[in-house]
């Protein structure tokens, strides 16, 4: 039985959230699994992804074929890199230990990657609020200004109003 890893759409209209299932190919796009490896929602910024790496490894180790999107998504979370080093652990390589090293220091690169990231996309987004709030502070002192002469007329008027009935 040909087993893909693959995603399942859930979620609403516009607002897709995805499962990692391994699947048998012949089975429809959101029909029956045979396991749930983890979650993906695309609606956040970066996007959020759960998965169960040791799981997903079993699965490559045992012959799934990953779709496109679904080997971008295990590339991504390291799963590719684990399946790879185990695959050189096998060979005889290097050794079980030796293979988690490099697998520590490589989810450590990625994690400060993707935090640099977030704080880069924190920061934009904290400027971009700056600019609105001075741009619609301008804008609220232009408004003033303009309205300035039109409220001193105003009150030369009722001056005058008030100048004529104390004369009568």
């Amino acid at each position: 039985m040909p087993v893909k890893i693959r995603l399942q759409r859930h979620g609403k209209k516009g607002k897709p959230f995805y499962w990692i299932v391994a699947a048998d190919a012949r089975s429809k796009r959101d029909g029956k699994y045979l396991e749930k490896l983890g979650t993906y929602n695309p609606n956040m910024n970066p996007a959020q992804i759960n998965l169960d790496i040791d799981g997903a490894v079993k699965w490559l180790q045992n012959g799934a074929q990953p779709t496109d999107t679904a080997r971008a998504i295990l590339s991504y979370r390291g799963v590719m890199m684990k399946n790879h080093l185990a695959g050189g652990v096998r060979k005889g390589a290097f050794t079980e230990e030796q293979a988690e090293e490099k697998f520590n220091a490589w989810l450590e690169e990625k994690s400060k990657a993707v935090d640099g990231k977030k704080t880069k996309l924190a920061d934009a987004k904290d400027k971009a609020k700056a600019d609105a709030l001075a741009a619609e502070k301008a804008t609220n002192e232009a408004r003033i200004a303009a309205n300035a002469p039109v409220v001193e007329e105003a009150v030369e008027v009722a001056g005058d109003a008030d100048a004529s009935k104390e004369e009568e």
